[in-house]
């Protein structure tokens, strides 16, 4: 499980980016699709056409960081479809990781918990 202060959030990509890009390729990404700074800590999400290759790019100290993951078998799936033309949607922790698993979340209720309003 991935365990993340509060302050990060998660941006998932809602279209396809280039598997091939890089450091520069996805902030600049970032930057133009989801109109937010790449270096502000927060992890950017970006899947393939295909579905089976994730890379996470996010800003640590002093330089840009990218893990990517690649499925021998299968997709990554979000959790909920974008509406409209929304460029990202913002995820938990909790969501990323079983994403990253290939659990499916489609079906799946998330049920009410306390939240503290900042």
């Amino acid at each position: 499980m991935l365990t993340l202060p509060p302050s990060v959030k998660i941006y998932v990509a809602a279209q396809p980016a280039d598997a091939r890009k890089s450091f520069d390729g996805l902030a600049a990404l970032v930057e133009a699709e989801f109109g937010l700074t790449p270096l502000s800590g927060h992890l950017f999400v970006f899947l393939n056409r295909r579905g089976h290759v994730a890379q996470i790019l996010f800003w640590d100290r002093n330089g840009f960081c990218i893990v990517k993951k690649r499925l021998e078998a299968g997709t990554f799936r979000i959790a909920r479809e974008a509406a409209g033309d929304v460029t990202h949607l913002e995820i938990d922790s909790a969501e990323l990781a079983l994403m990253l698993e290939g659990i499916d979340l489609a079906g799946a209720k998330r049920r009410k918990r306390y939240c503290h309003a900042a």
